[in-house]
């Protein structure tokens, strides 16, 4: 291969790790203004009866995890959210943990492993809604970080640590 063209592939995946980065960028941009306001209005049964609703938790921090029963990353990242929420609940954090899962898994998972933070029965439209939060492969575990304004400040596909969580808390 002649230098011109070692220097023109060079060029080319230049380019393309730009236009890449900047695309990825754009989908994931942060401290853009939060999601319409109807997020605050949904509600959720909770396994173990009753009703999560988000608007109370407007205007708090609020760490919003999906996850499933099925999933491994998402159940191993669940002591740590427990610990965060457990860290910062004087700050007014809110900890909510969507279930993109069955009831009936939910409920004996939590009976085996209970958290102190809510959780809520999204089932498969959790999925939906975290696309609405940026989650644009629908995978899990998904976590989104809300200021208290509202705003989404952080969004993370895969599984979070309470070191990474606990940084971005403790700089809003």
């Amino acid at each position: 291969m002649s230098r011109r063209q070692t220097l023109l592939l060079a060029g080319a995946g230049v380019a393309s790790a730009v236009i890449g980065g900047g695309l990825a960028w754009w989908q994931l941009r942060l401290g853009e203004p939060a999601i319409d306001a109807s997020f605050w209005d949904l509600r959720f049964e909770r396994p173990e009866g009753g009703e999560l609703a988000l608007a109370p938790l407007r205007g708090r921090l609020l760490v919003v995890n999906f996850w499933a029963t099925w999933c491994p990353p998402c159940l191993e990242e669940m002591p740590d959210l427990d610990r965060l929420q457990a860290t910062h609940a004087a700050q007014g954090l809110a900890v909510v943990g969507l279930a993109v899962d069955g009831p009936a898994a939910v409920r004996q998972f939590l009976a085996r492993r209970p958290v102190r933070f809510a959780i809520g029965m999204a089932g498969l439209e959790g999925t939906d809604l975290s696309r609405r939060l940026g989650n644009q492969q629908g995978a899990l575990p998904f976590t989104a970080v809300f200021d208290r304004t509202g705003t989404l400040r952080h969004r993370k596909l895969g599984q979070t640590t309470f070191s990474e969580l606990d940084g971005w808390i403790r700089k809003l």
